[in-house]
């Protein structure tokens, strides 16, 4: 994905309050970087957090899951996540 765009310094993942129970995920590009952000690399891709996400994702493991051409995205398995909504969209920590 980041190749194809061209620019930036990897996938931006963090958190923002929303929904039922608190929080929900956010991914999207990092097209530059914070004083206070915090970059990990797994499999040469480049994953950048800011401090206040971090606390409420620490220990969280992410997968990009493809069931078929349809059905696709980001899996997220947070040890810190509890109590999720009933439709699965936000968590509280």
């Amino acid at each position: 994905m980041l190749a194809k765009r061209g620019h930036g310094v990897g996938l931006r993942v963090g958190t923002k309050k929303s929904g039922c129970s608190g929080y929900s995920y956010e991914v999207d590009y990092a097209d530059d970087l914070g004083a206070c952000d915090q970059i990990f690399e797994s499999h040469g891709v480049k994953v950048v957090v800011d401090t206040e996400s971090m606390e409420r994702i620490d220990g969280m493991e992410i997968d990009f899951v493809r069931s078929n051409l349809l059905n696709q995205g980001f899996e997220f398995n947070n040890p810190n996540a509890k109590n999720p909504c009933g439709c699965g969209e936000s968590f509280s920590v």
